[in-house]
């Protein structure tokens, strides 16, 4: 069965974490809905890049998704945060068994709804407080963490990296290893 993924865009999301994202999901044969949380047909992020989305919220089952992706940016990730029926549906699906992730300052939403509590995970650098006074575990030196369930990450820098765990997560090791190397992505 095809896995599929749901990434939300608000204004002023970070471009790159969305959309590298976005990409390398799509490269890797994973359905993937670029999703405004307003409804709108374009969103604009914090470059002022505009981008066209395939769905808005209020047409979105979140049960058709494996996982649910929160790119970072301010003021992105406020804006995401401030969506009422993004939070319950994110709950949810987590508490469905359905994974979840963050990146950059985006992790500060799970952490925000306790999700993070006793867990691994980092956030963009300056803002690690927002996971320790939410009970989190902190990796600070870490590109991305996983923790069962949740994936969080660091930043646009942390972007490939975060997209190749999704990838490994959803379709296995393999296929992101695959696509590393189709893009030339090293570690060294």
């Amino acid at each position: 069965m095809k896995k599929s993924a749901a990434v939300f865009f608000a204004t002023g999301f970070e471009e790159v974490e969305a959309l590298t994202v976005v990409d390398l999901l799509r490269r890797a044969g994973i359905e993937t809905v670029c999703v405004a949380i307003n409804n709108e047909k374009r969103v604009t992020g914090s470059h002022n890049i505009t981008v066209e989305m395939d769905a808005g919220l209020d047409r979105l089952d979140f049960g058709l998704f494996d996982i649910l992706i929160c790119p970072g940016g301010m003021p992105g990730t406020k804006n995401l945060e401030a969506c009422e029926w993004l939070i319950k549906n994110i709950r949810s699906s987590y508490e469905n068994g359905k994974y979840i992730a963050a990146i950059c300052a985006a992790p500060s939403i799970f952490a925000h709804m306790g999700l993070l509590q006793g867990r691994k995970a980092c956030i963009y650098p300056g803002m690690e407080e927002e996971l320790y006074q939410n009970g989190a575990d902190v990796c600070s030196d870490d590109k991305v963490m996983k923790s069962d369930s949740i994936i969080t990450s660091r930043g646009v820098g942390t972007a490939i990296p975060f997209a190749l765990e999704i990838i490994s997560t959803l379709v296995g090791q393999e296929k992101a290893d695959e696509l590393a190397k189709s893009i030339v992505y090293t570690t060294d």
